[in-house]
């Protein structure tokens, strides 16, 4: 199921209340943490969509500098895509009753993410050491901002990540792992979906009118 279907999804509509009425008192936990999901990465993407507005307006000033280019963005992201893959073949084969091969998955995704986050780290470095850097630069506090936040919540999908991962060398229900998969899934294309966005509009050199464009401003 893509994320575009899952954020989009109605939780009111007739078919859903049918899936509801089956439960005493409610929803199911396992709708109750897909709808909290859903809730949550909505908030998540006002979030990122407003720094945006708010980076494109900045970029409108006279005064504006772009932050010099940091290459090593390009190979994070790289380095992210594939912990997106690697926990779709974790969604894939726990679907097929592959568990071992889902283990495999779980296991490669949170080794790319925490790789991917060390390569923010030193991306923050080789930045700090440039020649033109000014930490009064507005581009720069906004590069150093936006990829804190994307970091923070990677961090954040992690302790998910972690607790499934706890689970699946013990005894556990198949059906519950196969959702704590899931939502580990979508939660990292949507990472990755909203870091492709800020990257390319932002990082990847003088993209100013289509910024202003998209905003609005211009």
């Amino acid at each position: 199921m893509s994320i575009f279907h899952e954020l989009t999804a109605k939780p009111w509509a007739t078919d859903q209340g049918r899936v509801d009425n089956l439960y005493a008192g409610g929803a199911s936990p396992q709708l109750a943490r897909k709808l909290a999901l859903r809730v949550f990465l909505a908030v998540v993407a006002v979030l990122f969509m407003l720094l945006l507005i708010a980076y494109g307006g900045r970029m409108a000033y006279e005064d504006w500098r772009p932050a010099p280019q940091v290459r090593l963005l390009w190979a994070n992201t790289f380095v992210l895509l594939l912990s997106s893959v690697a926990l779709q073949w974790a969604q894939y084969s726990v679907r097929r009753g592959e568990i071992d091969a889902m283990r495999v998955g779980l296991l490669v995704a949170g080794a790319f993410t925490v790789v991917f986050l060390f390569g923010q780290v030193l991306a923050w470095r080789q930045l700090g050491a440039m020649v033109h850097f000014e930490v009064t630069n507005p581009a720069i506090a906004f590069f150093y901002l936006i990829t804190g936040l994307h970091g923070l919540h990677l961090l954040g999908g992690l302790v998910a990540w972690g607790r499934t991962v706890a689970r699946v060398w013990r005894d556990f229900d198949v059906p519950k792992m196969r959702q704590s998969v899931e939502l580990c899934a979508t939660y990292w294309h949507f990472l990755l979906l909203v870091w492709l966005v800020l990257f390319g509009l932002l990082f990847t050199g003088n993209n100013l009118q289509i910024l202003l464009k998209l905003c609005g401003i211009r």
